[in-house]
């Protein structure tokens, strides 16, 4: 065990979905997997290992922005094995030509900041997603009829932003959503040599003002998280 995770040696499979919120982990854990396992609800952040067709899966909470993200990941590439790190959340439209409930794939991540800012300096690296998860996933999206984007996003490491100038030009330069932790996933992966990707649900949206009822942020992201089982271990 970790610090902030309690597994076992062996108890961490090497696929690991993360979503921020640890109840979503269990709605997914108990819908998705069979012969589901707790492992961890160290601080309450809570995950679990079980069966995805026979694929052995662990669905883990990661919190609430890069930091908190940057702890488990670490934790779990390093002290437990991990390999393929899928990111499972919710994101807010920057664009008209997406809605809410549609999904999007995030190709690149945009951030003012991370974790791992201070390794880099004065470089602005580029954080992208693996590309086998990526093509997977779009593959799978396709397939289920499942209205997709895939593209840029923005990773920001505020939620209640006052930056109305920032928001103009990552909308003029086709940012699809935002959220608050795949920037510092992808660099990680990269880093650890794993795959990473993030499968977004659109929750809200900035331009419009429309937004998910909370009780459906919750139980009503099933297409992503199939996506992301589908991408990692595809047919």
């Amino acid at each position: 065990m970790t610090i902030h995770i309690g597994a076992e040696k062996g108890e961490i499979a090497e696929t690991v979905l993360l979503p921020g919120d640890p109840y979503r982990a269990k709605w997914a854990a108990e819908t998705f997997l069979t012969d589901v396992k707790l492992v961890n609800q160290v601080r309450g952040m809570l995950g679990f290992t079980g069966f995805w067709k026979g694929n052995r899966v662990t669905i883990h909470g990661s919190g609430m922005g890069m930091p908190s993200l940057s702890i488990y990941v670490n934790e779990l590439i390093r002290d437990y094995g991990a390999k393929t790190l899928i990111r499972i959340g919710s994101c807010g439209a920057m664009q008209t030509s997406v809605a809410v409930q549609d999904v999007i794939l995030a190709m690149t991540a945009s951030t003012l900041s991370t974790p791992s800012s201070g390794i880099f300096r004065e470089l602005n690296y580029a954080p992208c997603a693996d590309w086998s998860l990526l093509s997977a996933a779009a593959k799978t999206a396709a397939e289920k009829g499942v209205k997709t984007h895939v593209g840029g996003i923005y990773s920001s490491d505020v939620f209640y932003d006052e930056r109305p100038d920032l928001n103009e030009q990552m909308v003029r330069h086709g940012i699809l959503g935002v959220e608050m932790e795949a920037a510092e996933l992808y660099i990680l992966a990269a880093r650890h040599k794993c795959r990473a990707l993030a499968v977004l649900t659109v929750s809200d949206h900035l331009l419009t003002g429309e937004a998910l009822a909370s009780a459906d942020r919750e139980t009503g992201f099933g297409d992503m998280v199939d996506i992301a089982l589908n991408a990692a271990f595809p047919s």
